[in-house]
């Protein structure tokens, strides 16, 4: 298989996948997202039933589990119902201090939860435009606008297809970019930090939480499809993660890792990630692969 098949089999099977997730709840008979929060189980980027919340027990709603890994309970007042499907590993617009007027893009928005909470925050004046490759998910997000609207009293998010390897805007159109455990699943990552890069203004922000690697994975690991939509198999290492910030031009690089949302989730027993612990050597555990990272940049 060439290079450029290999990527889009990659890209399909991440689309099928949170399709179903968008659909359904289900991936592959795993039951996933806000239907798994709502019965007292689920995991952030992936999982199964009877499993734990993202960085909680297993009694947390979906509001606590966003509340858990950072978002304020304030925030979380002007959500339409079901665009939070835990499917979070941060907070990046916590991290990319948003201000009154500017423009923030959310790579991967799924359900249109990151821009429901930034809309607010940049106001009237500003505006909150979501990217996803995924007709399932921005149908979704579409339909929980008119919520948005009657909640908040803004008419400033707006939802486009697009894959985030090339996306659906200007150059120098955004002010910042948001993205939350969504660029490990892209199939051409130097390409999405590109991509970021030549969609802010000068002096533009970009502010991530994805899952990236310590070290290498045993390939029964990255051959798993499961975690692979599960932002897993997906992730690269820090190292490579620097490299393609830097490579993309932008400066003042700040990654903080965060290894506590990896040990949550192996200490709940979520079923994915214990199974993903069966497949490493003796004596290490997923703490010692994955670690979930707080990424910001600048464009110069």
């Amino acid at each position: 298989m060439t290079e450029s098949k290999s990527r889009d089999a990659v890209r399909e099977t991440v689309r099928d996948g949170y399709a179903e997730i968008a659909r359904s709840g289900q991936w592959s008979g795993v039951r996933l997202a806000s239907a798994r929060l709502a019965e007292g189980g689920g995991g952030c980027c992936g999982g199964s039933s009877g499993g734990g919340g993202c960085c909680g027990p297993t009694t947390l709603t979906a509001d606590q589990v966003a509340e858990a890994v950072g978002y304020a309970a304030e925030d979380l007042t002007v959500l339409p119902e079901g665009s939070n499907m835990g499917l979070s590993c941060g907070n990046p617009t916590a991290l990319a201090s948003l201000a009154v007027g500017e423009v923030v893009v959310d790579l991967g928005c799924g359900g249109g939860f990151d821009c429901f909470i930034a809309g607010p925050k940049v106001g009237a004046g500003g505006r909150a435009i979501g990217v996803d490759m995924t007709p399932e998910m921005l149908s979704k997000a579409r339909a929980n606008l008119d919520s948005y609207r009657e909640r908040s009293g803004l008419e400033n998010v707006e939802f486009r297809l697009g894959e985030i390897e090339h996306l659906p805007l200007a150059d120098g159109s955004a002010d910042v970019v948001i993205s939350n455990c969504v660029i490990n699943l892209s199939p051409d990552k130097r390409q999405v930090w590109r991509e970021i890069a030549r969609v802010l203004k000068p002096g533009g922000r970009v502010a991530v939480s994805d899952l990236a690697l310590l070290k290498p994975l045993p390939a029964g690991v990255r051959d798993d499809l499961e975690a692979l939509v599960g932002c897993v198999a997906g992730a690269e290492l820090v190292e490579e993660v620097r490299a393609a910030v830097t490579a993309a031009g932008l400066e003042g690089l700040e990654m903080t890792a965060k290894p506590q949302y990896i040990e949550a989730m192996t200490n709940w027993q979520d079923p994915l990630y214990e199974r993903i612990a069966a497949a490493l050597p003796e004596g290490e555990g997923i703490s010692d692969y994955v670690v979930s990272l707080d990424i910001s940049a600048r464009r110069g």
